[in-house]
């Protein structure tokens, strides 16, 4: 008797949890990639990236310029050894500016991308929740992360995501 009570309620428990839970996906990738707003940050990070571009083809143009006129001046006979040796450490220098340069901007180039990623990651994040808990969702996975194996179509809130941020479907 017992035992028929305990496998009883075990049945209507696990029953009604499997009732209660709400699972639903999303692709944020695919979200993020229409949103106005990414459009605005790509080109933002395009116009850095060209920027430094420029400025650093300008400094390997001046470097290699340089060294041209150094080797015509050693060819020449123009210039003495010590000179010479002096001039190039003078360019290798430059040469290790550019290498810092190019780190520099990479990293800076990283970082704005990183600052105008933040709020948009932020807002569509904030949809998401608003999503699950306006349709009762307990858990929406990210197919964008490799996270889900497989998933019922009737299941994406990828189309509640995209009206709640405005974005046309």
């Amino acid at each position: 008797m017992l035992r028929f009570v305990f496998v009883l309620i075990f049945t209507i428990t696990l029953g009604y949890i499997s009732e209660a839970q709400n699972f639903g996906y999303t692709n944020t990738q695919e979200i993020i990639s229409q949103m106005p707003e990414m459009q605005e940050a790509n080109s933002q990070i395009e116009v850095l990236k060209n920027m430094f571009s420029k400025k650093g083809q300008e400094m390997v143009q001046s470097l290699r310029t340089k060294y041209q006129d150094l080797q015509k001046k050693q060819a020449s006979g123009e210039i003495a050894p010590a000179t010479l040796e002096k001039e190039g450490a003078a360019l290798k220098a430059e040469e290790e500016k550019i290498v810092e340069f190019e780190q520099t901007s990479q990293q800076k180039i990283y970082e704005k991308s990183e600052e105008l990623m933040r709020p948009i990651q932020d807002k569509v994040n904030k949809a998401i929740k608003d999503v699950a808990a306006e349709h009762g969702y307990l858990y929406i996975f990210d197919t964008a992360q490799g996270i889900v194996i497989y998933a019922d179509p009737a299941s994406d809130v990828t189309k509640l995501i995209k009206g709640k941020l405005g974005i046309k479907i």
